[in-house]
């Protein structure tokens, strides 16, 4: 299985590109990378021939690597905690980052196929771990095609929440199969996520908005939630506001379309 360890030549070439942050005991120095030696394009094509690697099942998979203070190498792996929240396309990670200090106790993971993005990503991380030592235990980030494996890294019903913030739109009809809500896809959603558990959908293109509201609507296993459950829900602020892209929206004074589903019964 590949680990966030693992990284692009050009990505390590810039990791010496980074910002010193004495940590909470003033003595030794965590190093923050520098988004910019790290940007990418803003989308990865999803059906193109990746490097990755996956495990054939979720049982197969060792988190480990990705949460040693929670996940021992000591303690068999059917004992360690599952990560329980999977932001989808999760760019330069500020939804997980702002996360990992509400829910402590949850495991959190970003799936990300630019490979430059999941290396910044993964050393903000290790710098904050660093820096704050017990904290950002819960996070972690993996490089990954959600489209294509996202049954082989989670079990059934494992997921409590899944973040689909700021997609790539695919303006073009014909690039409308690329989108990351489909029929097929939510059929593995819809597997993956635990009864009771949460779609969050963000986005400033109306038109994305409302394919991936008919879709939802459409499907058999997902209702959406109210106006007043949106509001409710304490997650909803970060999922507006703690993403590089709803940061440049704000900026530039665009609008946000949010739309909230629930995972029901069968």
């Amino acid at each position: 299985m590949e680990h966030p360890t693992t990284s692009a030549p050009e990505a390590a070439a810039a990791a010496p590109a980074s910002v010193p942050i004495k940590n909470v005991g003033g003595g030794e120095v965590a190093k923050l990378p520098q988004k910019k030696f790290f940007r990418q394009r803003a989308h990865a094509n999803p059906f193109s021939d990746h490097s990755l690697e996956y495990p054939v099942s979720p049982d197969r998979m060792d988190w480990a690597p990705h949460y040693p203070a929670l996940c021992s190498s000591s303690v068999p792996r059917e004992q360690h905690p599952r990560v329980e929240f999977a932001d989808i396309g999760c760019g330069y990670g500020g939804l997980l980052i702002d996360l990992a200090t509400q829910y402590p106790e949850t495991l959190m993971l970003g799936m990300e196929i630019r490979t430059k993005v999941q290396d910044y990503v993964h050393k903000r991380i290790e710098a904050l771990r660093e820096q704050q030592p017990g904290s950002y235990q819960n996070v972690s980030i993996i490089r990954a095609n959600a489209m294509k494996f996202l049954p082989n890294f989670f079990a059934r019903a494992q997921l409590s929440k899944m973040f689909f913030l700021f997609p790539d739109p695919h303006f073009k009809k014909k690039k409308h199969k690329a989108r990351i809500i489909s029929p097929t896809l939510l059929a593995e959603y819809a597997y993956v996520l635990r009864p009771g558990g949460i779609v969050y959908t963000i986005t400033d293109v109306h038109d994305l908005h409302v394919w991936m509201v008919e879709h939802l609507d459409a499907h058999p296993l997902f209702e959406r939630l109210s106006k007043d459950e949106e509001a409710a829900d304490p997650v909803v602020p970060f999922v507006y506001s703690s993403t590089e892209e709803g940061k440049k929206v704000e900026r530039n004074k665009g609008d946000k379309f949010l739309a909230l589903f629930r995972r029901i019964e069968a």
